[in-house]
């Protein structure tokens, strides 16, 4: 990495506070992060410290109160909604803890999703969708709803989906959280395998230190600030 490349996430002083009753919660103070490519990171804290928060707004998906999120060095502030969405479709991809599959979708048709949505076409959208999930181990499984896969295959159908369109981040919250050892350590062998063929930046919020161990560096949220571990 050299000095002049740019990060592919930033964020600069982002705030962020929540109103409970009368008084006001500040749960981010000015969060400080840039993620270069190919990267891992992940980010651990407390139950409650704002680490899914935070996540949230580096995919744009909510509004700092103060500060900046920069994807590919393009602005998240004050964009519109339309905007936003469009930098989500081309830069970032999501793993939740929960899969977020549509369940009257096949699994091919869940991982071509975020291509048919950038209008390409549904051959070439279904044929990408297919070679990732034979990547994923779900070859045997395309046609399958995701009320029809185990936990371990719904998660992996997911992250197969969170990289189709190739993304340049990987926004992960618990990816494992839901799944017990076995195909925890399945799941997560499988995002780090494609993030190193992809050369995808990956962040991964946790309360698992095994986890943690495994990425590049580790960030604690404390105190509604970002630092190293």
């Amino acid at each position: 990495m050299t000095d002049h490349e740019q990060p592919v996430l930033q964020c600069r002083g982002v705030m962020r506070r929540f109103r409970e009753g009368g008084s006001v919660l500040e749960v981010l103070r000015g969060v400080e992060l840039a993620v270069h490519a190919a990267e891992r990171v992940a980010i651990v804290g407390t139950s409650g410290s704002g680490k899914t928060t935070l996540l949230q707004i580096m995919g744009g998906l909510d509004d700092p109160d103060e500060g900046d999120v920069l994807v590919d060095s393009k602005s998240m502030r004050g964009s519109s909604e339309t905007v936003k969405g469009d930098i989500r479709n081309r830069y970032i991809g999501f793993v939740y803890q929960f899969h977020h599959l549509l369940p009257e979708f096949t699994a091919e048709e869940n991982v071509a999703m975020p291509l048919l949505i950038r209008r390409e076409s549904k051959r070439e959208a279904m044929e990408q969708a297919r070679h990732l999930l034979s990547r994923v181990g779900l070859g045997q499984r395309l046609t399958h709803k995701p009320g029809e896969l185990s936990g371990g295959e719904r998660q992996r159908a997911a992250v197969a989906r969170a990289l189709i369109t190739r993304p340049q981040l990987v926004l992960a919250d618990e990816p494992t959280g839901n799944l017990d050892a076995g195909n925890g350590e399945h799941v997560l062998q499988l995002m780090l395998e494609l993030n190193r063929e992809m050369q995808t930046s990956l962040v991964i919020v946790t309360h698992d230190q095994s986890i943690a161990a495994r990425m590049d560096r580790v960030l604690v949220l404390e105190s509604g600030r970002l630092v190293s571990q």
